[in-house]
């Protein structure tokens, strides 16, 4: 089955995550609960509203989860499937590896990792418009020097593919969704891992395909660090990332159902309280994510941070800038600081750890 929008979208789900350990080990990051719902979530709904109905994930690691949760996909209106990759086959192997499931002569492709607002259906238009082979999303940043960086020409047209540099010639990076012709996705290499920022694109400049790039200063944000997970929920909280999951009032926290909040508590910044999570008198939670049965006690400090599922931060203790894994206990007056990260099932004991030092 064709889509309505004539294209097919592909989202690539396979990466271990290892940057947000310890919850990755326990989920798939596109799984984890931001703004409390699953990260793909956000990114499924984006695709339904382009008119996009039939859509293919490519996964690896715990494939299974993916399937168990989203079905078939009826829920968003889509038609989804399911293609396991036993060996890591990078993200140009990882879109050939689902070639057999397309059926549009466009296909969109996705990181399974961006948190995006731009509008999906203006990239499917500059691809046809152009008459492109390959067309990039392309987003303008303040720092380009963390990302490949994507030079175009008067006409649009890509010009060069630039690894991370010192000194980038533009302020353009690839914001990792691409539109292909069908063709194009025929003609990389099987059986072995491919990059397609690294060997695909090059590749293509250099026999001559029309690449064009799409380009928007839209909301963009790859997820794949606990500080940038933080922001990116806090600003889907705060209304400044947009998303078609998250209907309603937008404001400084959102409070899912059965979580229970005690009088004189502060929630800011974007923080997000799952189901059945509890946060005690007068702790203060700022830019703070709780996952389901997360519990923060009494006058405890949450900033910025990741509290995993039915994990527990003691009275009066301090979390800033720090990931704690599901089931762990931050025992009373701790400070965990600076990117600190407790692994799941781990028992702090009461002022074991400090940073100052009195207790």
């Amino acid at each position: 089955m064709a889509s309505q929008a004539g294209a097919d979208a592909v989202i690539l789900v396979g990466g271990k995550g290892t940057r947000l350990r310890p919850l990755t080990l326990s989920a798939p990051k596109p799984m984890l609960p931001t703004a409390g719902l699953p990260f793909l979530t956000h990114l499924l709904t984006r695709i339904a509203d382009a008119g996009i109905t039939h859509v293919v994930l490519s996964t690896s690691y715990k494939a299974e989860v993916f399937e168990e949760y989203f079905g078939d996909g009826a829920e968003f209106g889509l038609e989804l499937e399911y293609v396991t990759e036993t060996e890591p086959l990078g993200t140009g192997g990882g879109i050939r590896n689902v070639l057999s499931r397309l059926t549009a002569d466009n296909v969109m492709v996705f990181n399974g990792d961006v948190l995006g607002g731009t509008d999906l259906t203006s990239i499917l238009e500059t691809h046809e418009k152009t008459r492109a082979d390959v067309t990039l999303h392309l987003v303008r940043v303040g720092d380009p020097r963390a990302f490949g960086c994507v030079p175009t020409d008067a006409d649009g047209r890509v010009t060069a593919f630039l690894e991370k540099t010192q000194d980038p010639p533009t302020d353009q990076i690839n914001a990792g969704c691409y539109v292909f012709r069908r063709e194009y996705i025929e003609k990389i290499p099987t059986g072995r891992p491919v990059s397609v920022e690294r060997e695909v694109f090059p590749a293509l400049l250099t026999e001559g395909a029309r690449v064009q790039g799409h380009v928007d200063t839209s909301y963009w944000r790859d997820m794949g660090t606990p500080e940038d997970f933080v922001r990116g929920s806090a600003d889907l909280v705060r209304g400044i990332a947009p998303s078609p999951a998250l209907p309603g009032q937008r404001g400084e926290s959102l409070v899912h159902e059965g979580a229970g909040i005690a009088p004189g508590a502060l929630l800011i910044g974007g923080t997000v309280v799952g189901r059945g999570a509890e946060v005690g008198a007068g702790a203060r939670l700022d830019g703070a994510i709780l996952f389901d049965g997360a519990k923060v006690e009494a006058g405890a400090t949450v900033e910025r941070s990741i509290i995993g599922f039915g994990a527990r931060i003691g009275p009066r203790a301090l979390v800033r800038d720090g990931v704690i894994g599901d089931g762990a206990s931050v025992g009373a007056r701790c400070e965990l600081l600076r990117g600190a990260r407790v692994w799941p099932g781990v028992q702090i004991p009461d002022g074991g750890i400090r940073f100052s030092t009195d207790v």
